[in-house]
């Protein structure tokens, strides 16, 4: 009996001493949490100012996506005899001058992928890599500053695929106006004078027209995150058959050294490319199309895989 009292009382003083130290340890963890919290927050505002200091900015970071897979005798799916893959990858650079009197903004964007799937049944299928997704955008943006915030600006941006079809359609525009940057991190582009030149061969639904460019770039790191988001859109005064936009977005977790997790979005809105793929390159192509009988779908794309930033 005293052996039992003695196990219980000693098995009680025991629990008791954990929890004491459990409870002790949290309590101390709280404070560092906030010192923490305190330390990135003043981490973050000296890394705005060293933003915000004169000269050149460089840098870029980008995503790498890919699969294989096989399958012998899966008779569960459709193709029980198979090889299939994937293959992507996204980059986004930049190139930023700013100087006291004026700021000059370059960027680049390219998204490519690849993917395959070879029926090992059908010895008349492709079984080639066939380009999958195809996005190419550059920019260079110059303001003459008026003040901290505005500025007077210059905008040339062209968009393309480039593994096929190049610059068919292409999209250059070229406008000025004004430019707001309210933080050092986002920058937005209002030109109510833009031309939107639209290169193509097919001339009977791509056209060039005046109008409206407005373009919204948010470009941040915080900590082992970075994150880019870029909108461009373009509003014809011809014809809103004419307008277009594109909105971007690339998000990158640091894992190890420069390795991390990538993630990448876009989104875009082209009546005229939607109507050129009815007319021309869909599998039950219907020729006598036009803007006024066509569902004008949005257009997307993602990647997820890893990244590296350079």
């Amino acid at each position: 009996m005293k052996k039992l009292l003695f196990t219980a009382v000693a098995f009680f003083v025991l629990l008791s001493a954990t929890a004491q130290t459990e409870e002790e340890l949290k309590a101390q963890i709280a404070p560092k949490k906030d010192s923490i919290a305190a330390i990135q927050s003043r981490v973050n505002a000296l890394q705005a100012k060293l933003n915000a200091l004169p000269g050149w900015k460089v840098g870029a970071f980008g995503t790498i996506g890919g699969s294989i897979s096989q399958f012998n005798n899966w008779f569960a799916q459709g193709i029980p005899n198979n090889s299939s893959g994937n293959i992507g990858f996204t980059v986004n650079a930049f190139a930023n001058l700013q100087e006291e009197k004026f700021f000059w903004r370059n960027a680049a964007n390219l998204n490519l992928s690849w993917v395959k799937l070879d029926d090992k049944d059908d010895p008349t299928d492709n079984d080639s890599f066939r380009q999958a997704t195809d996005v190419f955008n550059i920019s260079s943006l110059y303001g003459r500053k008026l003040s901290e915030k505005f500025a007077i600006s210059a905008l040339a941006e062209y968009r393309t695929t480039i593994l096929s079809n190049f610059n068919d359609p292409g999209y250059l525009d070229l406008g000025v106006g004004a430019t707001w940057t309210p933080i050092p991190d986002l920058v937005v582009v209002m030109h109510p004078l833009n031309y939107n030149f639209v290169f193509s061969s097919e001339d009977t639904i791509f056209e060039s027209s005046m109008g409206a460019k407005i373009v919204a770039d948010y470009t941040k790191q915080i900590g082992a995150i970075s994150f880019k988001s870029n909108l461009s859109l373009f509003q014809s005064y011809e014809s809103s058959n004419l307008s277009n936009w594109t909105w971007t977005n690339s998000f990158s977790y640091k894992l190890w050294k420069m390795i991390g997790v990538g993630f990448d979005f876009g989104l875009r809105n082209n009546k005229q490319e939607t109507l050129n793929y009815i007319v021309n390159n869909a599998p039950t192509t219907n020729p006598d199309a036009t803007f006024d009988t066509i569902d004008n779908e949005l257009q997307t794309y993602w990647t997820l895989g890893l990244s590296y930033k350079f």
